[in-house]
């Protein structure tokens, strides 16, 4: 794996990390906030087909996500995932919230690239997170 899939990875699970109450609320405002940005740049059927293949990666590991599908309206566009999230405890909604965006952005990385993908995702989700992980990455 490249140092940068590492400091990617390392951004995503920092992030995650921040937020041990209402992790699902939590994965959601942060896959909200992501699409925004990726939808700005790839339109609505891209980033719903980036989704649904990573969901369809992810759901090897947990079976019990929801399938890709989307809703159509952009104010209940993750509500499928939500309901998957809240039926699950904290700790396996974090790891598969993990693996499922950890999956996206491996996957938007292969097309649009690094630099790129780590833009959106400041964009996104501002440079605290990142900021903050490439601290840990450096004392490792």
């Amino acid at each position: 794996m490249a140092t940068s899939d590492v400091l990617r990875h390392q951004i995503i699970n920092s992030l995650l990390a921040q937020h041990t109450e209402k992790v699902a609320d939590a994965a959601i405002n942060l896959w909200e906030q992501m699409a925004t940005q990726i939808i700005s740049i790839v339109g609505e059927g891209g980033f719903n087909s980036l989704y649904a293949r990573s969901v369809f990666l992810t759901q090897s590991t947990f079976p019990w996500l929801a399938d890709g599908a989307l809703s159509p309206r952009t104010d209940h566009r993750f509500a499928a995932l939500k309901i998957c999230f809240e039926e699950q405890t904290p700790a396996q909604t974090s790891a598969a919230n993990s693996l499922l965006m950890i999956t996206f952005t491996d996957i938007l990385t292969s097309l649009i690239g690094e630099q790129l993908t780590t833009n959106i995702l400041r964009s996104a989700w501002g440079n605290d997170a990142s900021d903050k992980a490439g601290k840990e990455f450096k004392n490792e």
